[in-house]
């Protein structure tokens, strides 16, 4: 291992004349000797021999650029303090800080490092936990004007090492002291613990004890289950995904959450204090003070102690509603739940009620119109047949027809036996003449007849005519007829849909007052409340710890 060659460094002055001054030359001659005086090793100041001039080699030659001036010892022993104090390796923070520690106090530093041997030199550590402590702390304004105005302050004394020498008695005397001073610390500690855990959990716990146990009322709790059904419908009725979930939970979950809120509303109070008796109940004077209602009280504190003392709850698994009612009496236990009970029927009836009322109003009109509309296409035809005279529009014209046809018939014959009498060579002119007097009635009788068909007469209407009023009448009573029909089958089918819609309660648990009381409950309380208070001042105690360590830190 190479160890570097200490040696003095000497700074050497460009700007001096080449020839030098005259005038100076004894002090520069003064200044040379105390160089050569600093470069003499020590052993020959310790051997108490005189100094003597070194000799350079030269004699008494004379160099121009001797005159040059050299640096005075105390920037020797700068640079030497400097070079030092950047073997010790300090970070650019440590520097800073020292830089602006120095400037705070005055010093001239021309470098962080000459900052650090300024403050050393002045007996001031600069890496000292108050002194940089001090660089936070805000000047008060009398140190900002001193500072501004440039008057030095008194630097305090720095505290060094004691020269005190201890010995092993003394060291043990110590021991002992500070061994006794962290059981007494430790003791005080756990006495401040234990009062500040009587105080805010203990206390605390042991008044809610006496509460349950001494003072609060017993109360009596009666518990009762329904359950809200769907009519089953017909075999012909259910069909496809009607029938897909009848019968289960799913069809009455929405009618059953609707009666549970009911049965904690508002009005179900009000409803229970008019008819049995609520708030009289519970502003009984044997009731304890934390649970007693006031005679005077409002609705909204009628209805926090009835949310208290009812409580309902609902299993959408089963589809069961669970009732527990709180009272100081078990028949008025019992009594409050039963009329809930009633409250709840009426509120399952009213749910579906208007449902089937419209489905079998509008299937009921529907019917009712059709009806009507058939009765006056019926009043028509009838009006019809009765003005005109004609029963049968298709029977009167069948009849008119065979005369027609007959009539023809006879016609025919006429003509052939004209025909015959007219081959002869002398015909008999009075058998000629009767033949085609039959023909020309039986034309004209035929004539008329085709006329009451097709033609109207004076003050008459055709057969065609009566047939077509009749035809149109008849057929517009048929639709009548129809739609009626259709109308009545819609009712029916309404009529089976409202009675699928119809809900009903089915008691699971009757309500049977209790022959013992419910509430309260002293013990778990008790502990519940201990946990309680014990979580609420851990709680409080691990805030307060971490604010004081963010504080301190």
């Amino acid at each position: 291992m190479t160890t570097k060659t200490k040696a003095k460094k000497f700074r050497i002055r460009r700007n001096a004349p080449l020839g030098g001054d005259p005038a100076r030359r004894p002090a520069q001659a003064k200044a040379a000797a105390a160089a050569a005086a600093a470069s003499v090793p020590a052993d020959d100041l310790t051997s108490g021999q005189p100094l003597s001039p070194v000799d350079d080699g030269f004699a008494d030659q004379s160099f121009p650029t001797a005159a040059a001036q050299i640096t005075a010892p105390d920037e020797v022993t700068a640079e030497t303090a400097i070079a030092g104090i950047r073997k010790e390796g300090l970070t650019g923070r440590q520097l800073r800080m020292a830089r602006r520690i120095a400037q705070k106090h005055g010093l001239p530093a021309t470098s962080d490092f000459d900052a650090v041997r300024l403050l050393r030199k002045k007996g001031i550590d600069p890496f000292q936990r108050a002194n940089m402590l001090e660089l936070v702390v805000p000047k008060p304004a009398g140190d900002q004007q001193s500072t501004a105005s440039g008057v030095p302050k008194t630097v305090p004394k720095p505290q060094l090492p004691s020269t005190e020498v201890h010995t092993e008695d003394t060291r043990a005397r110590e021991i002992v002291r500070m061994q006794r001073d962290i059981v007494k610390r430790r003791r005080r500690k756990l006495l401040q613990l234990a009062s500040r855990l009587g105080f805010f959990v203990m206390l605390p716990t042991f008044m809610a004890c006496y509460y349950y146990f001494n003072i609060a009322t017993p109360m009596y709790s009666t518990k009762s289950e329904f359950v809200i059904q769907q009519a089953q419908p017909s075999v012909s009725g259910a069909s496809g995904l009607s029938s897909l979930f009848s019968g289960t939970s799913l069809a009455t979950s929405q009618d059953s959450i609707a009666v549970q809120g009911y049965l904690q509303s508002l009005d179900a109070m009000l409803r229970l204090n008019t008819d049995v008796g609520f708030t009289a109940h519970f502003s009984q004077p044997h009731i304890d003070a934390l649970q007693r209602l006031e005679l005077d009280a409002t609705k909204e504190s009628a209805y926090k102690v009835f949310k208290k003392n009812v409580k309902i709850s609902y299993d959408p698994t089963e589809g069961i509603i669970k009732m527990e009612v709180i009272a100081a009496d078990p028949v008025i236990s019992q009594q409050f739940a039963e009329r809930l009970i009633l409250y709840a029927e009426e509120q399952v009836d009213n749910l579906t009620r208007r449902l089937r009322a419209d489905q079998m109003q509008g299937a009921r009109e529907s019917f009712e119109e059709a009806e009507a509309k058939m009765m006056a296409a019926q009043q028509s035809v009838l009006e019809l047949q009765e003005r005109l005279g004609v029963l049968d529009p298709a029977q009167e014209t069948g009849a008119i027809m065979a005369q027609v046809t007959a009539f023809e018939t006879q016609l025919q014959q006429k003509r052939l036996q004209l025909q015959q009498l007219l081959d002869n060579t002398r015909p008999n002119r009075a058998r000629v003449e009767g033949t085609r007097g039959d023909i020309r009635r039986l034309e004209a009788l035929i004539a008329q007849l085709r006329a009451q068909l097709t033609e109207n007469s004076a003050g008459s209407t055709s057969l065609a005519s009566i047939a077509g009023q009749l035809r149109l009448a008849e057929t517009d009573l048929q639709t009548r007829q129809l739609m009626m029909t259709q109308a009545l089958q819609q009712m029916e089918t309404a009529r089976i849909e409202a009675n699928r819609q119809t809900r009903y309660l089915s008691m699971a648990v009757s309500p049977i007052a209790p022959d013992t009381p419910s509430y309260p409950r002293a013990f778990e309380n008790t502990i519940l409340a201990f946990l309680i208070f014990s979580g609420v001042y851990l709680m409080v105690s691990l805030t307060s710890a971490i604010l004081r360590e963010q504080v301190s830190s």
